[in-house]
Order: structure tokens, then sequence, then C-alpha cells
């Protein structure tokens, strides 16, 4: 989950194409700041604990709803769209068919909190459906659940390619080259997933994933928060990054975190 909130840091300058599409640029600035990826992780993270792993479908969206809607006020500037923050404001918020990157962005914690893919897939389905339930949306954040959970037992880059393009259909076949020249900011999920999957999978390191992403540039903010989640459980964070980051991270979020780092399942770290 730390490494979606430090890609979001990492990336939160350069989104709406403000980046020059360059793997050379300093990490971390007076201009990083987390945003709604960050406030929006936090909220499915401590929804899914509250709720408890066991718990079936009606508490854990009950939670989830609660949570985020909590989360969303306490940070009411994070940069949150239009319709989710309507969403956070209503008295009876109900999912309204969005397919954008923002179930995907959140869904990481999902990705470490349980013994089985299936339980995954479920739980991650879950965390979309309260709001993004089109089903690009689910399958955004279904997809990447399952990815970390690949990741953090074990699995190689390639049967992390192969489940991703034949559970979800995406195309994994571009290089980064490929996609660079044209690539530019969109926030659906059928055009955030596939690249952030290639950031991660042409990248040897947690660092290199996140360089990738402001090499293609686009959404930086979500996308590196995407491919940041997956790389953290599959190369893990190094330290020197992830003890600089914590200078941008409110108490009360990092409260959150660590509290989740106690409970989550075995994996790297």
């Amino acid at each position: 989950m730390l490494g979606a909130i430090i890609g979001d840091i990492a990336g939160s300058r350069f989104e709406f194409d403000r980046g020059d599409k360059s793997r050379d640029f300093e990490f971390f600035t007076s201009e990083c700041e987390i945003t709604d990826d960050t406030v929006m992780t936090i909220a499915v993270a401590e929804a899914l604990m509250d709720a408890g792993l066991d718990s079936g479908e009606d508490k854990i969206k009950e939670e989830l709803i609660a949570s985020m809607k909590k989360w969303g006020k306490k940070y009411p500037g994070a940069g949150y769209g239009g319709r989710f923050r309507g969403w956070v404001l209503s008295d009876d918020p109900k999912p309204y068919g969005s397919y954008g990157n923002g179930s995907a962005m959140r869904v990481s914690p999902a990705g470490w909190l349980y013994e089985t893919m299936d339980r995954t897939r479920e739980v991650a389905r879950w965390t979309a459906e309260i709001t993004h339930n089109h089903p690009e949306g689910v399958k955004g954040a279904e997809s990447l659940a399952a990815a970390i959970f690949l990741a953090r037992n074990g699995k190689t880059k390639e049967e992390i390619r192969s489940y991703i393009e034949t559970e979800f259909g995406y195309d994994l076949s571009r290089t980064l080259d490929e996609i660079r020249p044209t690539y530019h900011h969109v926030e659906d999920c059928m055009r955030t997933l596939p690249e952030a999957f290639e950031c991660f999978l042409e990248a040897d390191s947690y660092e290199n994933t996140i360089r990738n992403v402001m090499y293609i540039g686009g959404d930086t903010d979500t996308l590196a928060a995407i491919a940041g989640a997956l790389a953290e459980a599959f190369f893990g964070i190094p330290l020197v990054i992830s003890s600089y980051a914590v200078r941008f991270i409110p108490d009360e979020i990092m409260d959150v975190y660590r509290r989740f780092n106690e409970v989550r399942q075995p994996g790297k770290s």
C-alpha cells in the first residue's frame, strides 16, 4: 500500500500533462503532495480492517462507504472528480456507473489482506462497486489486486503478465516506447491499467517503475499509484525512498498505514 502512496506523491506534480516525459527527474520536491489517490487508498485500508477479514459483502460495503465519505470530507481539496465529490457529500450515496481509474488507484490494500486469489478478487470487486460499478471499473480494481496478490506470493513477471492478459483481457503487448508518443492524460481504466502494468513489467526496481510512469506521462499520480502498488509487492521499496516519503504523509494517514502493516498477509514488504 505504501507503494501506491509514494507513487501518488512522486507523480502529483506532473499530472495533467505537466511533465516533459522523462525518466530523469527529482523524485521528491516541495511541489509534491498527497492527492485523492492516497486519501482513498487509506480509506479502503481502514474500511477493510474495520469490517474484519472474514466479513461478507454487505458489511464490507457498509464500512467502505462510511470510511470513504469520512476521509473524503477530511481532505476535501485532494482532487476528486465531480461525480465522486457528489458521492462523498450525498446522504444516500449510490454507484454511478463509472469506469474511471479511481477504482484501481484505491484498491491496493485488498491485494495484501487475503489468503486466496478468489477472496482477493471478490473484495476488490466490492471496493469498486460502491461507486465504479461499470464492468471496466470493476475490472480495473480486480486486475490490480490480483496482480499484487501474485507478486507478493512470488510469481514471476511473465506469470503476472499471463494472468492479467488471460483473466482480464488487457493488451500488454505494447512497449513503453510505443505507448509514449501519443499517450496523454486520461482517467479511464481501459487506458490506465495496461500502461501501468507495462511500467512495472519493464522495470527492474520500485524506483524505475515510477520513473517509467513519468517517461510516458499522462495521469501520473494515479498511474504511479497503480504501478507503484504492484512494484512494492514485487520489488519492495528502498528505505531511502520510503523514509523520505513519510515527510509528505500526514500523521493520521501514517497511523492507518502502520495498523495495516500489522495485519496484512505475509509477503514482500
